[in-house]
């Protein structure tokens, strides 16, 4: 099938980034099936208050309006994902024609819009049939993941260039299957473990089914990063930060993919739990992505405790510096050690900061939402996003989460991370001071004073 044809090397993606379940509503309209969220969210007792994604913020009918947002905003590139029952209400056989003409519509007025789309396939939106079947524990979902990759691909690789398989696949694991405060909901380690090495396969065979309907894709995962420092400099400390990084962070994720194995500090602690016979699925695996994506919102330091099995125990701060309404620390520094990492331990070619951004209490006034916070949080960050560049890592974009206020997983819309704030009510728009600031660097490429 044809593809892009334009060179888009030297350019820097000053863009935005959602998620379907978050923004879209209308989970189950037009034909589509539900997801493991649209269930979970309606299962008393797991979202704060009841929420859930039923209507959300309604960019499934108000999508025009939201690309116009976009454009006024100067992105050049929007960072969404696509509802794998939408498009699949079984999640594999019959594809349904109104869920694949939604993102047909959705790409077409993005770049007519001058605005690059970056497509990702899984945010967390397991269809309900897979999970009955298994999920993300039954090794066959390698090859459902590929059959809908391959699926996106020839509907959309005509015009789509950028690829994200796989969001946050950490939080799949840890939160879905660990410890059960998100979607589907289970606490059982080794469906957590599972669940990691059958995502690194999906990873590959959806990144080989792209390549195979567009060879010249930039194919890519976006990793949950959160920088990780030892609270002392023990070795006790040192190797528990050490356990961190391997299972919070790029490297449980990257390292079997550019490696060949799971993160040193962690696999022996990993291996009871790990499919039988793993192992040998690590030489296949090893398929170096076009690019690291990095999800990153705080640093922490971490010390070593009994219970400290995964290294992922921070310490009390109480002179740590300012946080947001998440109680994340807010540490800029952070994202340059994560790119900077990132960079020395793999060398891809193209790194991309696919998520950035904080939560704070934002109050409409008027028609304006002075949102101080947030745009001093933007500004470090994009410091720190700029001060790496010019050092050398390969950093080709930033994506700011979050374009839109929207459904905030287990916290319902108790919290907001928008660059324009959504009225709950009304579903009015309104862009935030921050959204503004973003607007003129997106503008100039130079952060505004």
């Amino acid at each position: 099938m044809p593809e892009p044809d334009v060179d888009t090397s030297s350019r820097f993606y000053w863009g935005a980034a959602t998620a379907a379940y978050q923004i879209e509503g209308s989970p189950l309209a037009d034909g589509a099936g539900p997801c493991v969220w649209h269930e979970f969210s309606h299962t008393p007792g797991t979202i704060y208050k009841g929420h859930n994604g039923d209507v959300a913020v309604d960019h499934y009918h108000r999508w025009r309006e939201d690309v116009e947002l976009m454009k006024s905003l100067n992105l050049n590139s929007y960072r969404f994902s696509i509802r794998w029952s939408r498009l699949l209400p079984e999640g594999k056989g019959t594809v349904n024609a109104a869920g694949v003409g939604f993102y047909d519509r959705l790409v077409d007025a993005l770049l007519a819009a001058g605005i690059e789309p970056f497509v990702t396939l899984f945010h967390w939106d397991m269809p309900s049939a897979l999970f009955r079947l298994g999920g993300w524990s039954n090794p066959d979902v390698a090859s459902w993941f590929a059959d809908y990759a391959a699926l996106v691909a020839s509907k959309l690789g005509d015009r789509v260039k950028h690829w994200v398989t796989l969001n946050e696949p950490f939080v799949v694991s840890s939160e879905g299957h660990l410890l059960g405060r998100h979607a589907p909901g289970m606490r059982n380690i080794f469906q957590a473990c599972h669940s990691v090495h059958h995502q690194v396969r999906a990873h590959v065979a959806g990144y080989q089914a792209i390549k195979a309907v567009c060879p010249s894709g930039v194919v890519g995962l976006a990793a949950h990063d959160a920088a990780v420092w030892p609270a002392t400099e023990s070795g006790e400390d040192v190797a528990a930060a050490e356990r961190a990084e391997g299972w919070h962070n790029f490297p449980l994720f990257f390292d079997p993919l550019v490696l060949g194995h799971y993160p040193e500090a962690l696999e022996d602690r990993l291996r009871p739990y790990l499919p039988a016979g793993y192992e040998n699925d690590m030489d296949a695996l090893q398929v170096p992505p076009d690019f690291v994506g990095l999800n990153y919102y705080q640093g922490y330091y971490v010390r070593n405790t009994d219970d400290n099995w995964l290294g992922w125990i921070g310490v009390d701060e109480p002179d740590a510096p300012k946080t947001t309404m998440m109680d994340w620390i807010i540490r800029p520094q952070g994202l340059l050690r994560v790119i900077n990492q990132a960079h020395e331990r793999y060398k891809l070619p193209d790194i991309y900061v696919t998520e950035n951004g904080a939560s704070f209490d934002d109050v409409l006034d008027g028609d304006a939402v002075h949102d101080e916070d947030r745009k001093s949080y933007l500004k470090s960050h994009v410091a720190a996003v700029l001060q790496a560049k010019d050092e050398g890592a390969p950093v080709k974009g930033y994506f700011a989460w979050s374009l839109l206020d929207n459904f905030e997983w287990a916290l319902g819309f108790s919290k907001r991370f928008g660059l324009v704030y959504v009225d709950y009510r009304t579903l009015d728009r309104t862009i935030k001071d921050s959204g503004y600031w973003y607007a003129e660097l997106a503008r100039t490429g130079v952060p505004p004073a």
